[in-house]
């Protein structure tokens, strides 16, 4: 059991409304030392071709965390904050209006946490901040097999005047700097109109399994999960989820909407039926709090994201002390 200073405010003795905003109400720390699982913000928008207002992501996501609870029924009932010390360490410094230097200062952060063995949950910010995280991951772990939820490939090679970093390139500039094995990684969920025919056929040239959502819709989530476990290979594994994965009828307050699409429903079912994987890193991006509506349930959803993912790592943890996989 972790010690009592890792636990989140509990919002039965403190309402919710009461307080400093940090994820999920964790004690928000300097340093990553002592923790299992680190919550950071990225909150730069410098690569969003369109919409701007993913610097006010992080905030937002962990303001409407404050009505999650830390009990997960979907995984035997697990409390993911006495099975894993957590921390939230603020944001990672970032450079308005430049590029390169916003994800090297967002590596160097990253870096002194993954350094510490703890496993970095980011809250963005635009997509092209992930490139940063996985220089990071894959400085301590190598290559990592990516499970990448989107609408979009976010393999293209250059924007506008010949731009090579941006919220649509990370996952080739990913593999081109050997930071992710695409042989053992997969994209779910892209769909839309596209820019030439070669949007999604070029990360399939690059090495990824693509899986539409038309495809994931005809196939379902049972396939899809079989698929996902099968490409993984039990190497360490990062996941990204953009927001706009989801139709936009369940999550507007995205940079990049993309019409059609699964419900909130369907992917939080996908998630929760993942069996425990070796996560190293994951990061949950492209929310933009000036689109979204009074009832902000995009930050809702992806800050439930977010729990679906420490309460996986939190089942393996489970699952390693006591020998055997839970159901």
């Amino acid at each position: 059991m972790t010690s009592t200073e890792t636990f989140p405010i509990n919002s039965l003795d403190v309402p919710r409304f009461v307080g400093i905003p940090t994820f999920m109400r964790l004690p928000q720390r300097a340093e990553a030392e002592g923790t299992d699982v680190s919550v950071i913000g990225m909150p730069s928008d410098n690569g969003s071709p369109f919409r701007t207002g993913a610097r006010f992501g992080p905030n937002a996501i962990r303001s409407m965390s404050a009505m999650l609870r830390p009990i997960s029924p979907y995984r035997d009932g697990i409390d993911v904050f006495r099975t894993l010390q957590c921390a939230d360490l603020g944001d990672a410094p970032v450079v308005p209006g430049y590029m390169p230097a916003t994800l090297e200062a967002i590596q160097l952060f990253f870096d002194r946490v993954v350094a510490t063995g703890a496993v970095t949950i980011g809250l963005g910010g635009d997509h092209g901040c992930s490139i940063a995280e996985l220089r990071s991951v894959a400085k301590r772990h190598g290559p990592v097999s990516v499970l990448h939820f989107d609408s979009h490939s976010d393999t293209w090679d250059k924007y506008f005047a010949g731009e090579r970093h941006s919220a649509g390139t990370p996952f080739r500039r990913g593999v081109e700097e050997g930071l992710i094995n695409p042989e053992q990684s997969i994209q779910i969920g892209l769909r839309g109109s596209l820019f030439v025919p070669s949007d999604v056929t070029q990360s399939i040239d690059l090495g990824y399994d693509v899986v539409t959502w038309d495809e994931w819709s005809a196939m379902g989530s049972h396939s899809l999960i079989n698929r996902i476990v099968k490409r993984l290979s039990n190497s360490p594994v990062f996941i990204s989820f953009d927001l706009d994965v989801v139709d936009p009828a369940f999550a507007p307050g995205v940079q990049t909407p993309e019409a059609g699409g699964p419900s909130a429903s369907e992917v939080l079912m996908l998630l929760r039926r993942l069996p425990a994987l070796p996560i190293v890193g994951a990061d949950i991006v492209e929310v933009n709090p000036l689109y979204d509506g009074p009832g902000q349930i995009t930050a809702l959803l992806a800050a439930t994201v977010a729990l679906e993912i420490i309460a996986n790592i939190a089942a393996g943890r489970r699952e390693r002390s006591i020998g055997q996989p839970s159901d």
